[in-house]
């Protein structure tokens, strides 16, 4: 390790992480986001050993779904008496912690920064009770002139033709590209059920030792497979154990500073956790104009260029954190990173178990990842980020020694932008025949398969959505494979079989 008189002043570095998880009775003993996020930001000045949360140049917040601040990093700061210059906040999407990270590592080397503090948190499990028993919550609210910094690219990640056809949800979109990536790997759907439900019960292990887990109980494989009342299908093939988990009240916080400003907060060295590298990037915009549901270009670049930039490869990395909103999501990580689904994957128990408080699951992550670290269970870590559909992604490097120079960052879109697309044809230009790509059933509340969406490829390599809402063919679509399978477009875009 190198000695404090030989680091660079400005090398950014991570001093404390924290995280809270609130399990509240009723409406009146919850907790709004922002509280959350001070008590992990509490826990974070603890875990760097301070007496106190020492006051930030920029108080930075992931961007939130269960209540409408305006401005919630000035509310955050406002709740704990810390006197920024500046609040800000991410846009959206699960990539946006890590992209945080990357870019406030980037800031204080420059000098722009000496200090920030990272949150974010929801109080989703709150809010939709509150919503049930028509109760507004009297949640905190930002001045209306308070405007804070956004970060982050804002990416419209819903093509028009998908929204026309309800095709607006991530519940939706996911069990497409395991449909994709079973066909691809040639399992049968039974067979390929059984492989899915045992990677996600190794999850469910993890998070069954995590503290901050807000499921902690291992589930079987055959448990994870058995539709039921507890575990009814969503889009076919995932059962609700097998989707992302937003039925929760989570918060997580990160203290990142230069090294200078530690040494001077008198942090012990073994707290320190530097960011080697980072890498952001996004695959093309909308899922229609993806070359194959089963691939992921951007994130085998972009996690290529991250490991690159610390002089690394992927054997080298001990600790790995890969964003689990679906199955598929780690497939196509792990996959496109050149990682054995047979690995540890997971450091927290993924968002299923672990818990998915929309975009900020991979604060967590990162808190986990710097823990394991101090605790020696490795000397490297990687966590990927996703946002959207597959759609952007984030990767960070970790270890407890700094780099050798500066920390790197990159940003390959435009090797990405240049990368195969597929166009995509209107439905009244296409009428007739196709073949089904991938595809996926939404069922009902009840268990009951409702409407198929399909993803066609037609004889000239364009690709068209393909939709029913016949009961018959729906039920039919979730037996057997689908993946090759003719078809027939009417020219309002309804599939049917041929």
């Amino acid at each position: 390790m190198s000695s404090p008189s030989s680091l660079d002043p400005r090398t950014p570095v991570l001093i404390g992480a924290g995280q809270f998880l609130h399990r509240a009775s009723g409406l009146d003993d919850s907790l709004e986001p922002t509280a959350l996020m001070a008590e992990a930001v509490r826990a974070a000045a603890t875990d760097a050993g301070l007496s106190g949360v020492p006051n930030p140049d920029s108080v930075r917040v992931v961007g939130l779904l269960s209540w409408r601040y305006g401005d919630p990093a000035f509310v955050l700061a406002e709740q704990m008496g810390l006197s920024p210059r500046e609040t800000a906040v991410t846009t959206m999407g699960g990539n946006s912690p890590q992209t945080l990270v990357n870019g406030t590592a980037l800031e204080i080397q420059r000098g722009e920064l000496d200090l920030a503090i990272l949150s974010g948190g929801e109080s989703w499990r709150t809010r939709m009770r509150a919503r049930k028993a028509n109760v507004e919550m009297p949640w905190s609210k930002a001045p209306d002139e308070q405007m804070p910094r956004l970060l982050g690219e804002d990416l419209d990640m819903t093509h028009p033709d998908e929204r026309a056809r309800g095709l607006v949800m991530p519940p939706q979109v996911y069990p497409i590209f395991e449909t994709a990536l079973r066909a691809a790997a040639g399992r049968s759907v039974d067979e390929h059920a059984r492989f899915v439900a045992s990677l996600w019960s190794r999850f469910s292990e993890v998070a069954a030792t995590n503290p901050y887990a807000w499921i902690r109980e291992a589930r079987s494989a055959d448990e994870l497979m058995t539709t039921g009342p507890q575990n009814r299908m969503i889009g076919f093939p995932y059962p609700k154990l097998l989707n992302s988990n937003n039925d929760v009240d989570m918060g997580a916080a990160l203290i990142m500073c230069s090294a200078e400003k530690a040494t001077a907060l008198g942090v012990p060295r073994d707290r320190w956790v530097f960011p080697h590298s980072g890498a952001d990037c996004h695959e093309h915009q909308y899922i229609s104009h993806r070359w194959s549901f089963s691939e992921t270009p951007a994130i085998a670049l972009g996690g290529r260029r991250a490991l690159e930039l610390a002089g690394i490869g992927i054997d080298d990395v001990d600790i790995v954190d890969l964003y689990s909103c679906f199955p598929s999501a780690v497939q196509l990580g792990a996959q496109s990173l050149g990682l054995s689904l047979d690995r540890q994957l997971t450091r927290t128990g993924g968002l299923t178990f672990a818990g998915g408080p929309w975009n900020n699951y991979v604060m967590h992550a990162i808190a986990t990842v710097m823990n394991d670290l101090r605790d020696g269970a490795g000397s490297t870590g990687l966590v990927w980020a996703n946002g959207g559909y597959a759609t952007k992604h984030s990767f960070g490097v970790y270890r407890l020694t700094p780099p050798a120079g500066a920390f790197q960052h990159a940003y390959p879109q435009d090797e990405i932008d240049a990368m195969p697309r597929r166009d995509l044809a209107a439905p009244s230009d296409a009428v007739g025949a196709a073949t089904i790509e991938a595809y996926t059933v939404m069922h009902s509340r009840e268990g009951v398969p409702e409407t198929a969406f399909a993803a066609c490829l037609l004889a000239d390599g364009r690709r068209a959505w393909g939709t029913s809402t016949d009961p018959g063919l729906a039920a039919a679509m979730c037996e057997g494979e689908w993946v090759g399978r003719s078809a027939t477009l009417s020219p309002d875009g309804t599939l049917s079989p041929t």
